[in-house]
């Protein structure tokens, strides 16, 4: 079975072109299956059934796993089953009849425009970690990238005369950003100004860098991230990815296409995306609760 899982992903890294993040969650997701498979003293793939697969998702439930949980580890499930049956190890899918379970869609959490404004007012210096801070935060918000994308990009990426990023997302897919003139503005300085002080021998063409001169760290950007938010008195929780729900939602808000908004942060599907029309409304009705003087009154 282990031989097999090697070859699916394999698969997924060779045939499917997607990132290393997602292939070691395939891995975790059906190690713990073929050892509840194993468990069950099933030795080999062509014997798993329904009931098999009904019953590991009943372990998961039952160790109080939330449905979306349950439901990302069943896709992994589907995906290797798929393979199976194409590669000719099963003759029949055993998750094909399977439903997924039940499971609220949660509204991600985003900052009002006052409070990003606020946020990105914070680093005000002129000392080289002061404008790549600047620099790192403008970038964000203009853009919605995601941090993983942010860390990759390099210098060659910037394409500043048209106002525009080439960024390498999910699956390897590019697409090109608009990088509107505030970012540019912060960028630009940080390149002339702070980038060739932080700069060292192993820097290579990556755009932000550590006060080593390395690439960030996905860490090391969150800790620049909550050192802002925690000046600028925000009492939300918020992450590099509070920044990309915040690009988005505002994006729709001020009348954006929402295939538009789709094309920016580099969503397959565009259900995806429609999340933030959600978010938007619910916005809306808090607005509405909270300024309007009938809305205050008690029923």
């Amino acid at each position: 079975m282990k031989q097999i899982l090697d070859q699916f992903l394999n698969h997924l890294s060779v045939e499917r072109n997607l990132s290393a993040n997602t292939i070691e969650s395939y891995r975790r997701d059906l190690n713990g299956y073929l050892k509840f498979l194993r468990e069950t003293k099933l030795d080999s793939v062509g014997g798993i059934a329904a009931q098999h697969v009904t019953g590991f998702v009943a372990r998961l439930s039952r160790k109080g796993l939330a449905a979306n949980s349950i439901a990302r580890k069943l896709s992994s499930l589907r995906g290797f089953h798929k393979f199976l049956v194409a590669e000719g190890y099963c003759d029949v899918d055993p998750t094909s009849t399977l439903e997924s379970p039940r499971q609220w869609r949660k509204l991600p959490s985003v900052l009002r425009v006052k409070e990003v404004e606020r946020l990105l007012s914070q680093p005000s210096g002129d000392a080289p970690l002061d404008v790549r801070d600047k620099a790192v935060l403008e970038f964000l918000y203009a853009t919605g990238v995601r941090i993983s994308e942010l860390i990759q990009i390099k210098r060659k990426d910037l394409l500043p005369e048209v106002e525009l990023v080439r960024v390498m997302g999910k699956g390897r897919k590019e697409r090109i950003v608009p990088l509107g003139k505030e970012a540019i503005r912060s960028v630009q300085r940080y390149l002339g100004e702070a980038r060739p002080k932080l700069a060292g021998e192993h820097s290579e063409d990556v755009l932000f860098l550590n006060r080593r001169g390395r690439r960030f760290s996905r860490m090391g950007l969150w800790k620049v991230l909550r050192k802002y938010v925690n000046q600028a008195g925000i009492t939300k929780r918020v992450s590099p990815h509070t920044i990309r729900h915040s690009f988005a939602t505002h994006l729709l808000e001020g009348g954006a296409d929402l295939r538009a908004v789709q094309e920016m942060l580099g969503h397959a599907d565009i259900s995806t995306t429609q999340i933030y029309t959600h978010l938007d409304r619910e916005y809306i009705k808090q607005e509405h609760r909270d300024h309007h003087p009938r809305s205050k009154m008690k029923i």
